[in-house]
C-alpha cells in the first residue's frame, strides 16, 4: 500500500477515498518505533474489553512502566479511570457511546462509524458493528474483517466524513468524531447533510470508507505500507 506521506496533499475538495487520506496524512504524522507500539499495543489490549494497566501495556510492548507513562502524558485522545487505567484511545472506548464494536466476547464502542472501518486491521481481529441511523433510527449492521466490510444491513449504509479544518489534535471528538456517522442511505444522509449551516461534510460508500481507513492505517501506523 502506497506511503501518502511521499505524495502531495491534494486540495481538501477531493472526496475519493484517496484524497482524503492525503489530507489526513498532511495533518497528522506518522507513527515510528516506541510510539508507533504503544499506539498499538493499547488498541489491543483495549480489545480485550477490560480498562488497560499501565503495567499490562509496559508488560505488552516490553518497554518500561515509567516510559509508558511519559507516552501517556503526551499523547492527546487517551482517557484513563481514577485508578489510572485506560479505558479509551483514539477512537475505541469502553465506555457506552454510539456506536457498539463486539469483538469475541468483548463489548466495546468506538467514537465514531469510521472506526468500526479501521480498527479491526489495527487489532488483527473481526468485529461486529451495530449502530443507528441519526435520521431514520433504522439499525445499521455490519461485519468488518481486518481485510473488508461485509453482511453490510442496510445495503445501501453511507458513512458521512468530514475533512478537519484544524487536523485532528484540536479536540478530535468535537472537531470530527460527532460527525461521522452511519447512514440507512444516501437520501438519509442528503437530509442529514441539507440541515448542517456548512458543506465541509460529505457521504461516501463503506466500501470507500473501509478504504480510507486502510489507507490511514499504512500511513499513520505502517500496516501494509510499501514505497512508492
Amino acid at each position: 500500500m502506497t506511503d501518502l506521506a511521499s505524495h502531495p496533499a491534494p486540495h481538501p475538495a477531493d472526496r475519493s477515498a484517496e484524497g482524503a487520506a492525503r489530507v489526513f496524512a498532511a495533518s497528522m504524522e506518522s507513527l515510528e518505533g516506541e510510539r508507533c507500539a504503544l499506539a498499538r499495543g493499547t488498541y489491543r489490549l483495549l480489545a480485550e474489553g477490560a480498562p488497560v494497566p499501565v503495567q499490562s501495556l509496559a508488560t505488552a510492548t516490553g518497554l518500561g512502566a515509567s516510559r509508558v507513562e511519559r507516552w501517556l502524558d503526551d499523547t492527546s485522545a487517551v482517557y484513563r479511570d481514577d485508578a489510572g487505567r485506560i479505558v479509551a484511545f483514539w477512537g475505541l472506548a469502553i465506555p457506552e457511546m454510539p456506536h457498539r464494536f463486539e469483538v469475541g466476547s468483548a463489548s466495546l464502542h468506538t467514537w465514531c462509524a469510521w472506526d468500526t472501518l479501521f480498527l479491526p486491521a489495527l487489532i488483527g481481529r473481526t468485529a461486529r458493528v451495530r449502530s443507528s441511523c441519526p435520521t431514520t433510527k433504522t439499525e445499521i449492521a455490519l461485519t468488518v474483517t481486518p481485510e473488508k466490510a461485509e453482511a453490510l444491513h442496510p445495503p445501501e449504509t453511507r458513512v458521512s466524513m468530514l475533512i478537519p479544518e484544524s487536523g485532528f489534535e484540536a479536540d478530535v471528538l468535537q472537531r470530527f468524531c460527532h460527525h461521522v456517522h452511519f447512514f440507512a442511505s444516501p437520501a438519509a444522509g442528503e437530509r442529514w447533510l441539507a440541515e448542517r449551516e456548512d458543506d465541509d461534510a460529505f457521504l461516501m460508500t463503506v466500501d470507500d470508507a473501509f478504504r480510507l481507513g486502510q489507507l490511514w492505517n499504512a500511513h499513520r501506523f505502517g500496516v501494509g505500507r510499501t514505497e512508492s
